[in-house]
């Protein structure tokens, strides 16, 4: 879902009460790992960070445009005092290896593995397509916020925003979000895991609606956009919870990607 602005099988990530699960060497317990989903999330973070430059950039204004979720993001580290363009991106690879440090995981990258996360990915990609279709949307993307001028943007401008998207909103919304609630449910109120993972889904389901722009045109909310969007919200958290952070923001970029080139119909230029 893409916003602009100016400028596991579940492991125990989430609960100290959740047993330390054991490194078999199985795709599905890898690929959740922190050293994976550094490993196969850093190409996405270079290349938003080098297209924001490339393809963001408003130099009559002097600013890069970006993804809302990384201005909060951003805004967050600035109360602190602590302001740069590329914060978010490191703070992200920091938390991850800080991870595999405490964990004490194996630094072994299995190409393997990566591989199985991409094509993971592209196949969770497909229900949230269907589902936009199914609630008869003209386009699946009701998140996208047209008053950005997305139509007039390259093709490169609209993979780079995807790109972003997928990374900052899952980290916001799933990684952050999701793993706060979980952790006052089950650690400080002493509530079950499941009731926790549940909680945690909806109250980050409806915040990621609430954060994109649900209006409609003709005044007040649209309940078939906040619909979708509440259901992707749900979808991309039971994503995160049971498939891991790298999974999750793959299909989230992916789906913006096939929304913004293909359901748009502004694609890569074809040869002349």
């Amino acid at each position: 879902m893409v916003r602009v602005r100016n400028a596991p099988e579940s492991t125990g990530m989430f609960s100290k009460r959740s047993p330390r699960p054991k490194d078999d060497g199985r795709y599905s317990w890898l690929s959740t790992r922190p050293l994976h989903v550094l490993v196969f999330l850093l190409p996405l973070m270079i290349v938003y960070e080098v297209g924001s430059i490339l393809y963001l950039a408003d130099p009559s204004r002097g600013v890069i445009e970006t993804i809302g979720a990384r201005s909060i993001l951003g805004g967050f580290f600035e109360a602190f005092g602590v302001a740069s363009l590329h914060l978010p991106p490191l703070a992200l690879a920091t938390v991850l290896m800080v991870w595999q440090f405490l964990e004490r995981d194996s630094w072994r990258v299995r190409p393997v593995v990566l591989l199985g996360m991409l094509l993971e990915s592209f196949l969770w990609t497909l229900p949230i397509l269907v589902f936009g279709l199914m609630l008869g949307m003209d386009q699946p993307a009701a998140g996208v916020d047209q008053g950005a001028g997305l139509a007039a943007r390259s093709w490169q401008a609209r993979i780079t925003l995807s790109l972003g998207a997928g990374i900052y909103e899952e980290l916001l919304f799933r990684l952050i979000l999701v793993t706060a609630i979980h952790f006052v449910a089950v650690d400080l109120l002493r509530l079950s895991q499941g009731v926790g993972f549940v909680l945690a889904a909806v109250v980050s389901a409806i915040a990621f609606a609430l954060y994109h722009d649900v209006s409609s045109p003709g005044g007040g909310a649209d309940l078939w956009k906040f619909l979708f969007l509440g259901g992707a919200g749900v979808y991309f958290a039971a994503l995160f919870i049971m498939r891991g952070f790298g999974v999750a923001v793959a299909t989230h970029a992916l789906y913006d990607v096939v929304v913004l080139l293909v359901v748009t119909g502004s694609g890569p230029p074809g040869p002349n």
